[in-house]
């Protein structure tokens, strides 16, 4: 009997092909609109969640809480300094590594090609934090720190902007300063809010040189914990190190920020599956008009096909059957707008991406199976629900006046 009102209802949909087309047009968008944003979305996460986990369980990010003083003039701007960091770098006795870090833009030339990227002045211990190594060439090494040596290493994509073939022992030119390349790193992929590869690095040292202390006063300090077991060992005995440095008093808050990469996770992840919740329930409303247009259209196929329904009845199928032929017939325009939305989507989303190559380097699109299957779900629940009322008042048609129905 199901099997029979599928032929049905599927007889009836392509009887009505613009009807039905228009009709499926509007989940279809809601679906796909819904399942673009996630994908997006699930994208971003996805990405900067494999970036952390190659950083690895042991990381902890030491950072100033400038939450604690905005909005009050009277309270100082929290701040982090070298001095914090190498208080921290001889005072943790569970950690591997330790680097602070001074991010700045820089504009390099080399002959005479020229352009601006991104500066970060880290130590020899970084390769070792960040689990990101050089391809070819090296890194820092200790004796380029003490030196004061004015080196540096590449990204990939600053090398290729600079028109460098063989970088390695090359001379160029940063922010008016002569450095030597010693090395390229590893290529790292596109990432969310610039090109990860598009960097230079130089020694911490020379930098503080260069720039100077006052310009290094809020400095993030990263660091590598031994196991994941020290982990809390090693935030107390940070939090210890930096409230001394700091005087800071008994009950007093802390003008920093101690977090693991365990819970940098769970911030990210938590911020982007709110605003996929939010931007979801926003483009949702088109899956309610949708519905909305699934019913108008089976009142006009019941009021159509009243004496089709009088036929039936009088010839013995009984109420329930006559219910789940229109129920079916709704569930399957739904579940072909829910079906064409989710390819559409994806789709659109990937569309997206490349559209806004020039300016935004998004991650790739990451459509979780779980969203596909919502998306199916909700678009059968779509269909009983806004095809329960045509149905039902198909059902309870009398026959007779059905067949002299007009």
């Amino acid at each position: 009997m199901f099997v029979e009102n599928l032929k049905i209802a599927s007889r009836a949909i392509a009887a009505n092909k613009m009807r039905s087309i228009l009709t499926v047009l509007g989940v279809m968008i809601g679906v796909a609109a819904v399942i673009a944003v996630v994908s997006l979305v699930q994208g971003m996460q996805y990405q900067i969640s494999g970036q952390l986990e190659n950083i690895g369980g042991t990381f902890i990010r030491v950072i100033p809480d400038f939450s604690r003083s905005r909005g009050n003039p009277f309270l100082p701007v929290p701040q982090l300094t070298y001095d914090d960091a190498q208080a921290v770098a001889k005072g943790v006795t569970v950690v591997t590594a330790v680097t602070p870090l001074f991010i700045s833009s820089a504009a390099l030339q080399y002959g005479d090609t020229h352009h601006d990227t991104s500066l970060e002045a880290v130590n020899q211990h970084f390769p070792d934090i960040a689990h990101q190594y050089v391809d070819h060439g090296r890194f820092f090494v200790t004796f380029d720190e003490e030196a004061k040596k004015r080196v540096c290493v590449l990204g990939t994509e600053a090398v290729r902007l600079l028109g460098l073939n063989d970088p390695v022992g090359k001379d160029i030119r940063v922010n008016g300063n002569n450095f030597t390349v010693v090395g390229v790193m590893e290529k790292r992929g596109a990432s969310i809010g610039g090109d990860p590869d598009d960097v230079i690095y130089i020694p911490f040292d020379t930098a503080y040189l260069i720039y100077g202390s006052d310009n290094m006063k809020h400095l993030p300090i990263l660091l590598q914990v031994r196991t994941r077991e020290d982990i809390d060992l090693a935030k107390d005995q940070v939090e210890e190190i930096l409230r001394t440095k700091h005087h800071l008093k008994k009950g007093e808050p802390n003008d920093f920020q101690v977090t693991s990469q365990e819970e940098l996770m769970k911030t990210i992840s938590t911020v982007l599956n709110t605003m996929s919740l939010i931007m979801g329930a926003v483009v949702g409303i088109a899956l309610l008009v949708g519905g909305i247009g699934i019913m108008n259209i089976m009142l006009v196929s019941v009021t159509e096909r009243t004496r089709e329904i009088g036929i039936r009845k009088s010839i013995g199928a009984r109420r329930r059957d006559v219910l789940l032929q229109f129920l079916i017939e709704a569930i399957t325009l739904s579940g072909l707008g829910g079906g064409i939305g989710i390819a559409g989507g994806y789709l659109f989303a990937a569309a997206v991406r490349l559209g806004l190559k020039r300016w935004v380097d998004l991650p790739p699109v990451h459509t979780p199976l779980w969203a596909i299957v919502v998306a199916f779900t909700f678009c059968a629940l779509l269909g009983v629900i806004f095809g329960i009322y045509p149905a039902a008042k198909a059902s309870k048609l009398d026959p007779i006046e059905a067949l002299r129905y007009e």
